[in-house]
């Protein structure tokens, strides 16, 4: 493998932030598009990425892409790509299809077409097919459709890399890690400035605070990535990065806590923090947010607060106006970040909002709103 294009996927809003994080680990064309990034580099970059990247969901690499107009083009197609360079008949795959086009009117048809054509191909070149297995296959194929183009790919990380392995206990609605770690790179928090949480669930948001602090890889608990099982699999190699990476973790001094109203929940993240490495990293507290002090002078504040489909309305109306009069009157000096899914309850808040942004949390769509709290006066503050 040489220098090669690869697309790495992540969620709405956050292709920014990833496309940064590809630079940093000495990716070359970086190119943010919807929900993904493209960028150029070698098999040390492709493990890199899987090993270290905070707000990429998978890592795909392109074999093929062209245009069709029927069922038949498509197995044409795929037939002509010389599968032989990436799969063995002794290898189990499996098809996983994204498909927006009016040439079919079943979404998962494409992807079996794209079997079929896989299995002829190594059958009529070694009198073997390979056989599918979707539940750990050694090689996903990602076919995704859009109009008449077609892009075929290997997906390197298989299982999707916001399950970084650390999560044993989760609470009612836990954040996506991607998520969690993409709202604090966009928060502008700085790993010197205390952090808090005080409505952290199960501790995603603190957990992946505590892992950036700590400059921890967010690939070190995963005992699986897809390239593994590649026919070009470079173990020493895939060592070396990891070595490199491990090495480079360190002892934080950042203060950074989590609190929620909810004992049980406390109960999770402790659990999940401990399995993250993060012990006496974090320190959590079962604490109603109206009550709770400041860490510091200064800090920020980080949290996804309940919206619409966990409480009903009036309860969600009173929790936001007390949200805000508790950062107006206990958070002097902070900077507050909310991701919620509408207005009407940052209207709540009673806060002017300095910076938006628009963010998915799975299928909801969410508003991240960042505020400042100023020292004195607060009326230039009040929306």
């Amino acid at each position: 493998m040489g220098t090669i294009k690869f697309v790495a996927k992540t969620l709405y809003g956050l292709e920014n932030v990833l496309a940064a994080e590809l630079r940093e680990l000495g990716a070359s064309d970086v190119e943010p598009a919807n929900r993904a990034v493209m960028f150029t580099g070698n098999k040390e970059l492709l493990y890199r990425a899987n090993y270290c990247l905070r707000t990429a969901l998978s890592v795909l690499m392109p074999v093929a892409g062209f245009n069709i107009s029927s069922r038949e083009d498509l197995y044409r197609r795929s037939y002509e790509v010389n599968w032989s360079e990436v799969i063995d008949a002794e290898m189990t795959f499996s098809i996983a299809p994204v498909v927006n086009s009016k040439i079919f009117s079943h979404n998962a048809y494409p992807g079996l077409v794209v079997k079929d054509a896989i299995a002829d191909h190594l059958r009529n070149r070694t009198g073997r097919r390979p056989n599918v297995d979707t539940g750990n296959p050694d090689l996903l194929i990602n076919v995704h459709i859009s109009g008449n183009r077609v892009s075929l790919s290997l997906d390197s990380s298989v299982i999707p890399l916001y399950k970084r392995g650390y999560r044993v206990e989760q609470g009612k609605a836990p954040l996506n890690e991607v998520l969690a770690a993409g709202i604090l790179m966009l928060s502008g928090w700085d790993v010197s400035t205390p952090l808090l949480d005080p409505m952290c669930g199960s501790g995603t948001i603190p957990i992946e605070a505590g892992l950036m602090a700590n400059n921890v890889p967010p690939g070190i608990f995963r005992s699986f990535f897809g390239f593994t099982r590649w026919k070009d699999f470079d173990e020493k190699l895939f060592n070396k990065v990891r070595k490199e990476y491990d090495g480079k973790i360190l002892r934080s001094q950042s203060r950074i806590a989590g609190s929620d109203i909810s004992g049980e929940a406390i109960k999770q993240a402790v659990i999940n923090a401990e399995k993250a490495g993060l012990k006496g990293v974090i320190s959590f507290e079962v604490a109603d947010f109206k009550y709770l002090k400041p860490l510091d002078n200064e800090g920020f504040l980080v949290f996804n607060p309940p919206y619409g489909q966990r409480l009903e309305v009036e309860e969600l109306t009173d929790l936001y106006k007390s949200i805000g009069s508790t950062l107006k009157h206990n958070f002097h000096g902070h900077k507050a970040w909310i991701i919620t899914s509408g207005k009407e309850y940052l209207n709540g808040i009673g806060l002017k909002a300095s910076l938006k942004y628009k963010l998915f949390n799975g299928s909801i769509e969410c508003i991240l709103a960042g505020y400042e709290m100023f020292q004195g006066s607060r009326k230039d503050n009040v929306a």
